[in-house]
């Protein structure tokens, strides 16, 4: 049976129940996407691109275990996203999304 197939039918939590990936899937799988950030994000597009679900499902918990438990300031120093908005604007975008916070 090829990886991708082994992976495909597997049921797999969404979002990861960890940020682990070694905790969410089988170690071949998580040693695969054990890469450099911007090899991981050229994966993602091929698999998108190339029509790969298993492949884009992988790499896509990969990033959502990479968010996951993290403030937005770390999510920020993660992925290296200029932080553009004003203290104001930042105080109306946390009030207007509260509820996820809370979940």
């Amino acid at each position: 049976m090829h990886a991708h197939a082994a992976w495909s039918n597997r049921p797999r939590p969404t979002p990861p129940r960890s940020s682990n990936m070694h905790e969410v899937v089988q170690e071949w799988y998580a040693n695969y996407v054990e890469v450099e950030q911007e090899t991981l994000f050229e994966l993602i597009l091929a698999a998108n691109y190339m029509d790969i679900k298993p492949l884009l499902d992988l790499t896509c918990a990969t990033v959502a275990s990479m968010i996951k438990g993290k403030t937005p300031e770390d999510i920020r120093k993660t992925f290296n996203i200029v932080n553009d908005f004003t203290p104001e604007e930042e105080a109306q975008v946390r009030e207007e999304n509260k509820w996820c916070e809370e979940a």
